[in-house]
């Protein structure tokens, strides 16, 4: 008898990394067209992966490049799961901060005492 060949269908796989929450999630995301595999998109969840692919998906914001590193048996805790692949996701700068109060828009009440009382100053 051979040895099993190591590989998976692709969205089992992204399940099983826990990239996505369910199984069909991952199959949508695939379907799609939204999924390169070793560069090329693929469009079928059939398509099988193994050790040493490299799959590049979006996810949230961000695009995410990972490089398959085992196959998994089961959909287990997010250590066990983390160990199946290697991150290769350039880091991105974060999202900008928003921008500061510079000062516009309606003063608050210790504000407005101040302009009153420096008007009033002016005026005498």
């Amino acid at each position: 008898m051979e040895p099993k060949a190591e590989k998976i269908r692709i969205d089992k796989w992204l399940w099983h990394a826990r990239f996505f929450k369910t199984r069909s999630l991952a199959a949508k995301q695939v379907s799609a067209g939204h999924l390169r595999l070793n560069g090329t998109k693929i469009t079928k969840t059939s398509q099988n992966v193994t050790a040493g692919d490299v799959l590049t998906f979006p996810q949230a914001r961000q695009v995410r490049v990972v490089e398959v590193l085992a196959i998994g048996e089961r959909r287990g805790p997010a250590p066990e799961a983390q160990a199946l692949y290697l991150d290769k996701t350039p880091k991105q700068d974060s999202v900008p901060a928003n921008p500061r109060f510079e000062g516009k828009g309606r003063p608050d009440k210790k504000s407005r005492r101040a302009l009153d009382l420096s008007r009033q100053q002016d005026f005498t």
